[in-house]
């Protein structure tokens, strides 16, 4: 458990050292059999320390920690109750939130669009922060998926592992950002619908390939 705890921290405080939050903003979460621990609010996450995090139940209410909840707790829970995902990562990062600000969907700009369940990413439209409005929101369009953007808000994603979750986090910026410097030359030449799915597919094909090969 500690092990998992500290791991937690680590990635919170990745998130500053990626450029993907400023201050205090964001927030990082873990499913841990049928609780939720989360960081907390308005700490900034180089002081975060063990006893600082949040323990919830399921349902988004908190049950444990010496300190109050980030205020997304109920997004957070709203995710796990929706989809399979192990831990779930919230950012400001500055390119999925530019994108969130002007569009309705970041398209398929690049083909790892597709770790994110899709062929594009959707922008929930806007709902005040911490809001069980926004939660809902964002539970209506998670099923298949592994991460929004947030109107004039942000980014959030979601996975079967801490680390997953993060690097999709990180996949989400780097994606946004294409997209802008693409934007920045001419209209992009995008992908079609078809073309991720056949990148899903043989992503799928050789994952399953690999977990078959014999260990030597």
């Amino acid at each position: 458990m500690s092990d998992r705890l500290d791991a937690l921290i680590h990635h919170a405080r990745l998130l500053v050292e990626g450029g993907l939050v400023i201050g205090t903003a964001g927030n990082v979460s873990l499913r841990i059999d049928d609780e939720i621990v989360v960081t907390p609010t308005s700490i900034p996450y180089d002081r975060i320390q063990r006893e600082d995090l949040c323990v919830l139940d399921l349902a988004g209410h908190q049950t444990g920690g010496r300190r109050r909840a980030s205020s997304e707790a109920p997004m957070h829970a709203q995710i796990y109750t929706a989809t399979d995902a192990a831990a779930v990562v919230h950012t400001h990062s500055p390119f999925a939130t530019t994108i969130a600000c002007v569009y309705d969907a970041l398209p398929a700009i690049h083909y790892s669009i597709h770790r994110l369940g899709g062929d594009t990413v959707p922008v929930v439209e806007y709902e005040l922060f911490g809001s069980d409005a926004l939660a809902d929101r964002v539970a209506l369009m998670a099923k298949g998926r592994r991460g929004v953007l947030l109107r004039n808000h942000g980014a959030v994603t979601w996975g079967s592992s801490l680390e997953e979750a993060y690097d999709l986090a990180v996949l989400l910026e780097w994606l946004a950002q294409l997209y802008w410097q693409a934007k920045q030359l001419g209209e992009p030449h995008l992908l079609t619908a078809d073309e991720i799915r056949g990148v899903a597919e043989e992503a799928r094909r050789r994952r399953e390939a690999r977990e078959a090969a014999p260990i030597e």
